[in-house]
């Protein structure tokens, strides 16, 4: 299935109308129309809106409904990457019925997670490969770089900046699954 095709699916099996998902998310009817039709592709911060709105992790519309395999080969990996945006995610759990969900995330230089601050039920904890991070929790701000880690509850509003001359490249550990 398509993208629009699997947020139709799943707005149709939680029993919304295209005008309840619009209230929920924020976003118009219209747009909605044409996401669920493949004629546009929803951003990240719409496509978050629209996981929330439905209850489901981001990557859930990225996923085949296939048997899963335990291991994922680096290049099986289901990548999130939005023609609009300096960042990029790949899934490196085999899929989403697990009570952890591990990441990759790129961000090039100067590029943010999310337009506002992101909550989700859990914990996370995030160890920097590359780069240099700003990351805000609630109203503190931590600056991490190479071989450091946070570890924080994800119910507390967050949101990450890559702030140095290169990608910012880290992985992500969320329980439960949430992204």
């Amino acid at each position: 299935m398509m993208l629009g095709e699997k947020i139709r699916a799943k707005r149709i099996e939680k029993q919304l109308t295209l005008r309840d998902l619009a209230e929920k998310t924020g976003v118009t009817q219209g747009f909605l129309s044409q996401v669920e039709r493949d004629i546009t592709d929803p951003s990240i911060t719409s496509l978050r809106r629209i996981a929330h709105a439905l209850n489901v992790p981001i990557f859930y519309f990225l996923m085949d409904e296939e048997k899963t395999n335990p291991v994922v080969r680096k290049n099986e990996r289901k990548v999130l990457r939005f023609s609009d945006s300096h960042l990029t995610f790949e899934l490196l759990s085999p899929d989403l019925n697990r009570s952890i969900e591990m990441m990759k995330a790129r961000l090039e230089p100067g590029a943010v997670t999310c337009d506002d601050l992101l909550t989700h039920p859990g914990e996370e904890n995030i160890f920097i490969i590359q780069g240099q991070m700003k990351i805000q929790i609630g109203e503190d701000v931590y600056i991490l770089g190479e071989g450091d880690s946070i570890y924080y509850f994800s119910s507390i509003p967050h949101k990450i900046w890559s702030i140095g001359p290169e990608d910012l490249v880290f992985i992500s550990a969320i329980t439960p699954p949430a992204f």
